[in-house]
C-alpha cells in the first residue's frame, strides 16, 4: 500500500490509543474517504487491511452513536455510501448490517451484496421487525431468506415481499402468508395476483375471501392470470354459496343412521362411504352419532370456513386419518382441499388430545342448548 494509505493506518493506531472522542470520530472519517476514494481499485489483501482498520474504528464509536448524534450520522452516511459498493470491507457490512440502530443497519440490510444469504437468514431471525422489513425490500430474495423472514409472523414483512416481484417464495413461506391473509383483504389481493402462488393456495385464499375481495382480486389480475384467476373465483364461489341459513332436510338422513346403527353396521367404514360419495347430510348425522354429539353441533363445523373445528368431533369419533380427509373433502361442493391444506390438518388431528377434543365438545353442546 502507498505511503499515504500506511499513514492512515498509523492514523488510525494513534487515535486508538488515545481514545479520544473527537480523534476516533474524525480519523473514522478519514479512512471512509480514503477507501470510498479508491473503492474498486483495492486489491483483497488493501480490502481486509481496511477491514481490520474499520472493524477496530467503529467498535470504538459505535456505542457513543447510542447517545451521540453525530457518532450515529457518521456511521449511517458510511452504511449507505458502503451499501452500493460490491467490494466492501464483508466484516465492516456484517457489523453495520447487526447494529441495533436502524438508520445504519439499514442502509447495506437493503442494498449491500456483500451480505450473504446465511448472513441475511441469521439476521432475519435475531434482529427487529424493522431490520426484517429492510432485508424484505431487497431486489433479490432467495427462497431461504423469504422463508426465514415470513416465519418471524409479520405482517407488515409479508406484504413487503409479496409486493417484491425479485422475492422468490417457497411454497410452506405462500402457505404462512395465506394464512395471515384471512385477515388481511390487502394482503389477500397482493398474494392472489402472484403469479408464482401455487394454484392449490390461489383457490384456498379464496375460499376463504369475503366476496369484495375477490371481485378486488378479479379486478386487479394481469392478463395472463386473469382465467386462472376467475376459475378459481367460481370454484371459491361455489363451495361458499352453501348458506348456513340453507334449510335442510336430515329426517331421512337421520333414519337411514339410525338403521345402520339399529343393525350394528354404524362405524368408520360406513361413514367413509358417506363421505367419500359426498353424501353431505348422511356423513354429518353419521359423524354426529359416532362421535355422541348432534347434528346441531356438527353441521356449523362442517359449513364452517376454518378446517380445524371438525377435526374435534371426529378425534373424539375416535375415526382414522382416511377418513377423516374424506370428510374433510365432502365439504366442498364441487371443489377440494389443497395437499398443503390437507397436510396441515393431518399434522393438527395427530397433535390433537382425545380428552381436550372431548371437553370442547361438550362444550359446545352446552352453548348450542343455550341458544335454543
Amino acid at each position: 500500500m502507498p505511503d499515504a494509505d500506511l499513514s492512515i493506518v498509523d492514523d488510525v493506531e494513534e487515535a486508538l490509543r488515545k481514545g479520544s472522542h473527537s480523534s476516533g470520530i474524525e480519523t473514522f472519517k478519514r479512512v471512509a474517504d480514503l477507501f470510498l476514494s479508491s473503492a474498486g481499485r483495492y486489491g483483497s489483501e488493501q480490502v481486509e487491511l481496511f477491514d481490520n482498520v474499520f472493524e477496530r474504528l467503529i467498535k470504538t464509536i459505535e456505542f457513543r452513536a447510542i447517545a451521540d448524534i453525530s457518532a450515529r450520522i457518521a456511521l449511517a452516511e458510511f452504511s449507505e455510501q458502503l451499501s452500493h459498493i460490491s467490494q466492501a470491507p464483508p466484516s465492516t457490512v456484517r457489523r453495520l448490517a447487526r447494529n441495533d440502530e436502524i438508520s445504519i443497519a439499514e442502509p447495506v440490510l437493503r442494498e449491500s451484496a456483500c451480505l450473504t444469504a446465511a448472513d441475511l437468514v441469521d439476521l432475519a431471525r435475531h434482529k427487529s421487525e424493522r431490520h426484517v422489513l429492510a432485508i424484505a425490500s431487497r431486489w433479490q430474495l432467495k427462497e431461504v431468506i423469504t422463508d426465514a423472514l415470513l416465519a418471524r409472523g409479520y405482517p407488515s414483512v409479508s406484504r413487503r415481499i409479496v409486493n417484491n416481484p425479485g422475492a422468490k417464495i417457497s411454497a410452506a413461506g405462500f402457505a404462512i402468508v395465506v394464512a395471515q391473509a384471512e385477515l388481511d383483504p390487502e394482503l389477500a389481493v397482493q398474494t392472489g395476483i402472484r403469479i408464482d402462488l401455487p394454484s392449490e393456495l390461489r383457490d384456498q385464499l379464496l375460499r376463504k375471501a369475503t366476496e369484495a375481495v375477490r371481485m378486488r382480486l378479479l379486478s386487479r389480475a394481469p392478463s395472463h392470470l386473469f382465467e386462472e384467476i376467475r376459475r378459481a373465483v367460481d370454484v371459491a364461489a361455489a363451495s361458499a354459496n352453501r348458506d348456513m341459513s340453507e334449510v335442510y332436510d336430515f329426517s331421512e338422513a337421520k333414519r337411514l343412521v339410525a338403521s345402520l346403527e339399529s343393525k350394528g353396521i354404524l362405524d368408520e367404514h360406513a361413514l367413509r362411504a358417506f363421505a367419500e360419495r359426498r353424501k353431505y347430510e348422511e356423513t354429518i348425522v353419521a359423524l354426529a352419532q359416532l362421535s355422541r354429539s348432534r347434528v346441531e353441533v356438527v353441521r356449523p363445523l362442517m359449513q364452517s370456513l376454518r378446517d380445524d373445528g371438525v377435526l374435534v368431533p371426529c378425534k373424539v369419533a375416535q375415526i382414522g386419518w382416511e377418513t377423516v380427509r374424506a370428510i374433510l373433502q365432502c365439504r366442498y361442493a364441487g371443489g377440494s382441499m389443497g395437499s398443503l391444506e390437507l397436510m396441515k390438518a393431518q399434522e393438527q388431528f395427530a397433535g390433537m388430545n382425545l380428552e381436550k377434543a372431548r371437553q370442547l365438545l361438550r362444550h359446545w353442546h352446552v352453548r348450542i342448548a343455550s341458544l335454543n
